[in-house]
């Protein structure tokens, strides 16, 4: 009987140093550290096409080379291009989205452009992989939605 008794403290011992010993040990690792990838900072350099015309061969597009921006309503195909905007681009630094900038028109470009916009500031913004902003003509503002190519 006393050897029982003493068998069965001595598992109990164990099984709870075993237990104790599990909560004590930290974590190496959360199982998240492999997963994560880090949002990087956006390239907004390169060419634009608009994704929500409603004409297959009417529509804007951009072109952001380094601090500048230069939109053109495009049409017959993409035949024919007309400046609607010629203004500055200013970068992201961090991932963070929505990311806006205000645009300045360069004026020496549009003043001289029938179609460009005479708005001194645009604001344009970048979320998703879209760049968008408002553009008016003939009394008509709609919000132009711009695709990376």
């Amino acid at each position: 009987m006393k050897i029982k008794k003493l068998a069965i403290l001595s598992l109990c011992v164990a099984l709870l140093i075993t237990i104790f010993s599990g909560c004590s040990s930290t974590p190496t690792s959360t199982g998240n550290d492999s997963n994560t990838t880090k949002k990087q900072i956006p390239d907004l350099t390169g060419e634009w096409k608009q994704e929500n015309s409603k004409s297959a061969d009417s529509y804007q597009a951009a072109t952001i080379s380094g601090d500048t921006i230069t939109i053109y309503w495009v049409s017959d195909k993409g035949d024919t291009k007309s400046l609607y905007w010629a203004g500055s681009f200013d970068a992201p630094t961090t991932a963070d989205e929505p990311y806006s900038w205000t645009s300045k028109n360069d004026h020496s470009k549009t003043k001289s452009a029938l179609l460009a916009s005479s708005d001194d500031t645009k604001t344009i913004t970048y979320q998703n992989g879209v760049l968008s902003y408002e553009a008016s003509a003939m009394g008509t503002t709609t919000t132009v939605k711009l695709k990376k190519q």
